[in-house]
């Protein structure tokens, strides 16, 4: 019986062959591309960030948001895309970036004062086409500011990039796309892991209370929305940090020998707006 039902469909689909494309595939499951972000507990976790759909970031401050977006830029320049970068607040540090490896001559820096200005951009560069990964960082505007922003809007950067090869990728700290985001996910921060400075002979600087220095930061990951997969599965691991480095066993952890404070936040590689 096996065999006839095999043969059948053999037949069936060779009659079909040039004029319909996998005649038994499900018409209403559309299937989506996804790409790496770079840090492999998240993609464990969400599968990748989605193409031709929005992806919602969010979280409270040092959950690990600019990290994770950080590590996407890295991975998409390193593919040689053209990547976009609306910068909500102008709190993006290029040296930061460079340091995780983003390649900045394939980055766009969009660098906005209010959320009008935001949200005009992001239409502008999705109605322009090109790019391969748009990234939209509300995270350092107020939430009560971004609460505002009227649902149709969400509805309408969703709308624009569905069925092109673009992924957008929305950071706030509160949910606010909603419906209109096909991949919802919330970061929070956990306890930082800290060492100590390497012993000296002098017992009193040993003893002191500062004679620690940042080892890492933790931070947890929970799928709160998605189209392809169950909801609530939950990552919980370390470092989210600017610049994150991966030692042998997948452990991200900070880079505690860059002075963030003294550097200067101008960069000639990076196109900027």
């Amino acid at each position: 019986m096996a065999a006839n039902l095999a043969a059948l469909r053999s037949k069936v689909e060779l009659a079909l062959a040039g004029r319909v494309a996998a005649p038994f595939t499900y018409r209403d499951r559309k299937i989506v591309a996804t790409v790496p972000t770079g840090i492999p507990e998240i993609d464990s976790l969400t599968g990748g960030l989605p193409r031709g759909a929005l992806t919602e970031i969010f979280g409270p401050s040092c959950s690990g948001r600019t990290s994770l977006l950080l590590s996407a830029l890295s991975a998409r320049t390193a593919q040689e895309e053209a990547c976009a970068l609306i910068d909500g607040a102008d709190a993006f540090d290029p040296y930061s970036a460079e340091a995780a490896g983003v390649d900045l001559q394939k980055l766009l820096w969009v660098r906005c004062k209010n959320i009008e200005q935001t949200l005009r951009a992001t239409d502008l560069l999705l109605q322009g086409g090109g790019f391969g990964f748009i990234a939209v960082d509300l995270s350092d505007i107020s939430p009560r500011l971004v609460r505002h922003v009227p649902l149709e809007s969400w509805f309408r950067f969703r709308r624009a990039v569905e069925d092109t090869p673009t992924i957008l990728v929305l950071l706030e700290q509160e949910s606010n796309a909603k419906t209109c985001a096909s991949l919802g996910l919330r970061l929070e921060s956990e306890a930082a892991r800290w060492a100590r400075t390497i012993p000296t002979p002098d017992a009193e600087f040993v003893q002191h209370s500062l004679n620690w220095l940042l080892g890492g930061l933790s931070a947890r990951g929970e799928v709160s929305r998605s189209r392809g997969q169950k909801t609530g599965e939950v990552y919980s691991g370390d470092g989210f940090a600017p610049g994150i480095a991966s030692d042998r066993e997948g452990i991200f952890t900070t880079r505690t020998d860059w002075d963030y404070l003294s550097w200067p936040r101008q960069n000639q590689n990076c196109q900027k707006i």
